[in-house]
């Protein structure tokens, strides 16, 4: 009875372990089915002392948008006055009432 409530304990899913060179070669496969649709072509750079492998992608992929960049956050427009500095009016243009 509990076990069709809490499912049988002694059947475990059977998952293949991959191994390193079925590791490698799978994305080897995978990077170079990649690689060979691009255009332009990445540039490969191999380290055999580090073992490493560096890809250098072109700044801009087919796929991505050819938008402009956003805009800038618009700012008050600046006045001619550098900064620091206040608007001062003459004391002698400035506006009284007449005598």
């Amino acid at each position: 009875m509990f076990k069709f409530l809490f499912g049988a304990k002694d059947t475990a899913p059977l998952v293949k372990q991959e191994t390193q060179r079925e590791t490698v070669l799978r994305a080897q496969k995978e990077l170079n089915e990649i690689l060979t649709t691009l255009n332009p072509k990445a540039r490969i750079t191999i380290a055999p002392e580090e073992g490493t492998l560096s890809i250098e992608l072109p700044e801009q992929m087919p796929d991505e948008a050819k938008a402009l960049p956003s805009p800038a956050a618009t700012e008050p427009p600046e006045s001619d006055q550098p900064k620091g500095e206040t608007a001062r009016t003459d004391p002698a243009k400035s506006e009284t009432s007449p005598p």
